[in-house]
């Protein structure tokens, strides 16, 4: 190319002139804000794909299962022990990129005892261990052990009965929902809340007790993290669902 009659300016070089002379291009411009704009909208479109996808993916509350046991009408006096089979958890929502993604938590690692006298919920305690509580992210279910509950100190989550609750509805049809008091002590750290069970007599002479329960995890000192493009809502579930059985 033939410089002549082209003005260089100090210290500018004639590949730097020309690079900024293209860069100064309408044409140029409108194809950089085009590639952003595809870009931007590629973020929101997979995130919602992936919101969507996530939360089709989520295990089914207890309490609202379909597959509920058939009922056995029949006294429920004596003790219970929690068996195998047993599951509890919880459920919370993230907002990744202002999308919301349901996730649940769940551990069959759950044990306790039950009494039932002259047809009421007398006693009861149920213990949780937190520590193996898995989800689809074991980046996420590190995080839950490591720092938004101490489980190395702070291993089990623990509810006791606190009050009766009213139980007569199974003799009767072979199921009840009672709302009963107790104390949950999550992360070392004690609240009374009110939980209710709904409690089933199957044919094979065990109870089906399934309910979630509302907290706030500030409550009981657990961080919900925020990372920017991904915040856990202060709020979430304890879920559970407990085979007993008798002895």
């Amino acid at each position: 190319m033939d410089w002549a009659g082209c003005r260089i300016l100090p210290g500018m070089s004639p590949s730097t002139s020309s690079s900024r002379s293209y860069l100064t291009r309408p044409i140029t411009w409108i194809v950089v804000v085009a590639v952003i704009l595809v870009l931007i909208a590629g973020v929101v479109i997979g995130t919602r794909i992936y919101a969507s996808s996530q939360n089709d993916a989520a295990p089914e509350a207890f309490a609202s299962s379909t597959a509920l046991p058939d009922a056995e009408p029949g006294s429920a006096d004596g003790s219970w022990t929690v068996a195998d089979g047993s599951e509890a958890g919880y459920r919370v929502d993230e907002v990744l990129n202002g999308e919301d993604v349901t996730v649940v938590g769940r551990t069959g690692d759950v044990t306790g005892t039950v009494e039932i006298t002259d047809s009421a919920l007398t006693e009861g305690q149920v213990l949780v261990d937190l520590s193996t509580v898995t989800t689809d992210s074991d980046q996420r279910d590190q995080y839950f052990r490591s720092q938004a509950v101490n489980t190395s100190i702070h291993a089990d989550a623990t509810f006791t009965l606190d009050g009766p609750g009213d139980l007569g509805d199974l003799a009767e049809s072979g199921s009840a929902t009672v709302t009963v008091p107790g104390s949950l002590e999550i992360n070392g750290t004690t609240q009374q809340v009110e939980v209710e069970l709904h409690v089933t007599r199957t044919p094979e002479g065990t109870l089906a007790v399934s309910g979630a329960t509302d907290l706030t995890w500030s409550d009981y000192g657990v961080e919900a993290p925020d990372l920017g493009f991904v915040s856990v809502q202060e709020t979430g579930q304890i879920e559970y669902s407990l085979i007993l059985t008798e002895g």
